[in-house]
């Protein structure tokens, strides 16, 4: 041992005391929150299993059909009838609840701040900068900060998912203002509009197909995320893959992974669609 040794910085404790000082002092707040979103959580699980699979899985596939085409559209027939079949129903619905709730918050913050980033120099060079940290920064790290906050369960899946997967819908929202023609923003300039008037007429409309390319990352995101958040109470498909797991029990482990993969080809074929109808009608 050289007499230059550097003490060691004590960054977990500092985090640790972090943590501890604002679960004791905001623990009201994060109780009220989780128990919320956990009534939200079940109450929708309720109302989307008390109608039969079959009227829910002939939704979905008409849906698919008449939004991305008649291969969607089978796909969704064929897959969430095979999925029904191997009694995942259930689980197919926990997660198809969370998913959807994680995205519905990732873009409802990742947008505001998206378009924030794209209008102001200043706060682009905050947001990338926590983007990339945040991106790179392994996911099983996101369950951390969740378990003292909002305790096992739906509500610290979706709290960590939402972390995990707003990046996209904030670096495309940046990307697709950014990518609008500079003459129509001098045109629009040109005829007197204020700055509200060119972002929502001109800004948003011309960069909604990259938006959309955004959410549909940000789903696919939060379907990976929600197989991992299974370690601390998730439920659904990755609960299942998560007992498999624990059970040595390949084949079931399989079968929740298959279910994993028929709800993503199905959401990434419609959000594309939808993505590629809007730039159509941008053009």
């Amino acid at each position: 041992m050289s007499g230059f040794d550097i003490p060691r910085l004590p960054l977990d404790r500092m985090i640790d005391s972090g943590l501890d000082f604002l679960t004791s002092h905001f623990s009201f707040v994060t109780k009220a929150i989780s128990d919320v979103m956990e009534r939200g959580v079940e109450a929708i699980v309720d109302g989307l299993m008390y109608l039969p699979p079959w009227l829910l899985i002939a939704l979905v596939t008409a849906v698919a059909w008449r939004v991305a085409g008649r291969r969607a559209g089978l796909l969704s027939l064929l897959g969430l009838g095979l999925l029904w079949n191997l009694q995942l129903w259930y689980p197919t619905i926990q997660t198809l609840t969370l998913v959807t709730i994680a995205t519905a918050i990732a873009v409802a913050i990742g947008l505001p701040l998206g378009i924030w980033a794209a209008l102001s120099p200043r706060a682009r060079r905050v947001t990338m900068p926590v983007l990339d940290f945040m991106q790179t920064m392994p996911a099983f790290v996101y369950l951390i900060p969740a378990i003292p906050f909002f305790g096992l369960g739906p509500v610290s899946a979706i709290f960590s998912t939402v972390i995990f997967a707003m990046p996209p819908a904030i670096r495309l929202t940046v990307l697709g203002i950014e990518q609008v023609p500079a003459d129509l923003i001098e045109a629009a300039d040109a005829f007197g509009s204020t700055p509200r008037q060119k972002l929502i007429k001109v800004q948003l409309p011309l960069a909604v197909p990259t938006i959309m390319a955004g959410v549909n990352q940000t789903i696919m995101l939060s379907l990976s995320m929600v197989v991992i958040a299974a370690m601390i109470g998730a439920e659904g498909l990755g609960g299942e893959v998560w007992r498999a797991i624990q059970r040595l029990q390949p084949g079931k482990g399989f079968e929740a992974g298959i279910g994993v993969v028929i709800l993503a080809m199905i959401l990434d074929r419609i959000t594309q669609r939808l993505g590629r109808g809007t730039r159509q009608g941008a053009t």
